[in-house]
């Protein structure tokens, strides 16, 4: 598995006034390394090195050089300012290479099923990640699901996903990933409304009333 090794900075000044402006101002991130049996550390990382990881891929192991030493872990989260979208904060939880754990891995789906391009059908993408449980050295970036095989009356459960060797599935097997969606037929246009009765041609019956009301007219 690809590892990215950046550095970082234990973090002073926490809750001082102007602190985590003056971080920013310096293309830094505010950041905490948690877990491991650990104390949690606040620290500082640079704008590069987030990028870096975030180029790498979901679920790089990230090497952190902090303090004199190295402390492998993951990316739980960035967290992204709404209006810039540049990243305001990272929590980086530490891994063991001996351990397994559970992490979450985006599916990719891949191909074109026959029935879309014969019947126009619709692919919905229901579940878009899984989670699985493997060794650190174990977990993908993500899952490539092939799709072309797929028909209108059969779906893809989770269970159905094939797995990367060494990784265990997680989520409930039975939870639907992707399936096809018939359009729904276009409604036939309403019925035109009926013509004016003036317009309409006169049945035998009326037509011999009003002859008959026509010629008791004349006399």
């Amino acid at each position: 598995m690809e590892k990215v090794s950046i550095s970082a900075v234990t973090r002073e000044g926490i809750g001082v006034k102007g602190t985590l402006s003056q971080i920013r101002a310096e293309k830094k991130v505010p950041a905490v390394v948690y877990g491991g049996h650990k104390e949690p550390v606040s620290v500082t990382v640079s704008v590069k090195d987030l990028e870096k990881i975030v180029k790498a891929g979901k679920n790089t192991i990230v090497e952190i050089a902090l303090n004199g030493e190295n402390e492998l872990a993951l990316v739980k989260e960035i967290q992204y300012h709404a209006v810039t979208d540049n990243p305001i904060h990272a929590d980086f939880q530490r891994v063991s290479m001996k351990d397994k754990m559970d992490v979450v891995v985006p599916l990719k789906l891949e191909g074109t099923p026959a029935d879309v391009t014969n019947y126009g059908a619709i692919v919905e993408h229901i579940l878009r990640e899984i989670e699985v449980r493997a060794l650190v050295s174990a977990i993908p970036h993500e899952i490539v699901l092939d799709i072309t095989p797929m028909t209108i009356n059969k779906g893809i459960l989770a269970g159905d996903v094939k797995l990367p060797e060494g990784v265990e599935l997680v989520t409930d097997k039975e939870a639907p990933v992707v399936h096809l969606m018939v359009p729904k037929e276009e409604e036939a246009p309403a019925a035109a409304p009926a013509a004016d009765a003036a317009a309409q041609p006169e049945s035998s019956s009326t037509k011999g009333k009003k002859d008959e009301e026509g010629n008791l007219a004349k006399k």
